[in-house]
């Protein structure tokens, strides 16, 4: 009599367990949460998106790449690789919107500056003008923190093809000079799959908050995927047990 009570005991104490794990799971997972849209060539303006990508409507990421920082350093994709990051598209030279923009990517760096999954990424548009040297001054005249923020040059067709194809955030020109483009002042959010995930006006303050606010919902999502898995392995266990002490 005593061993059943005590088998009944534990029967009962796990089908609590169980319930209690569902519960946390199911909460967990399904709870209503801000979930960033995953942009596609497709919904971006044509304009700023080159003709062989405009008809892509899924699985858009951004494609490998090798440039060189401000301190004459190749930078590729692989850096990027499971890290969120911010990039942009400027010119040292500029006298318009980049000093805008440089300032706010500033603010962005600033914020998230002991933060190693958050990085942040310009292209210069003006390869030619903009050379390892000139960057280089250009960043420590801004500002910029070398372990945070890399400012790259390189082959302007290979930019080109990241604003128009990957970015999708500039615009073609008629010009003489191959590969010449008009860059817009936004600001592209990737996650740690290479899909882009926002786009923000990196002259406009109330941009830049909510920009701020949706690298949490990224930093969140990520830690989402990984944080579910715990409660469904307790699930798991509390149901084998549940069936070997029926």
């Amino acid at each position: 009599k005593k061993n059943m009570l005590k088998k009944y005991g534990l029967f009962v104490a796990t089908m609590l367990s169980i319930s209690i794990a569902s519960i946390l799971m199911f909460n967990y997972v399904l709870s209503p949460e801000k979930k960033l849209p995953i942009y596609q060539p497709s919904m971006v303006k044509f304009q700023l998106v080159d003709s062989t990508v405009q008809h892509v409507k899924r699985f858009h990421k951004i494609v490998d790449f090798e440039l060189t920082n401000q301190n004459n350093k190749i930078i590729t994709n692989k850096i990027y690789d499971g890290k969120i990051y911010i990039a942009d598209f400027f010119f040292t030279t500029c006298p318009g919107i980049c000093p805008i923009m440089t300032d706010n990517m500033i603010t962005i760096q600033e914020k998230f500056l002991n933060d190693d999954q958050v990085l942040l990424l310009s292209h210069t548009v003006t390869p030619e003008i903009d050379s390892v040297s000139v960057l280089k001054k250009y960043s420590i005249e801004k500002g910029v923190d070398d372990s945070k923020w890399n400012m790259v040059t390189g082959d302007k067709k290979q930019i080109y093809n990241l604003a128009r194809k990957s970015y999708l955030v500039a615009e073609d020109i008629e010009s003489s000079n191959l590969y010449d483009m008009i860059h817009t002042e936004n600001f592209v959010l990737v996650d740690s799959r290479r899909r882009i995930r926002g786009f923000y006006d990196g002259t406009d303050s109330e941009s830049m908050n909510q920009l701020i606010e949706d690298v949490y919902v990224l930093k969140k999502e990520c830690k989402k995927k990984i944080g579910h898995l715990p409660y469904c392995f307790l699930f798991q266990c509390m149901v084998y047990l549940a069936f070997i002490n029926f």
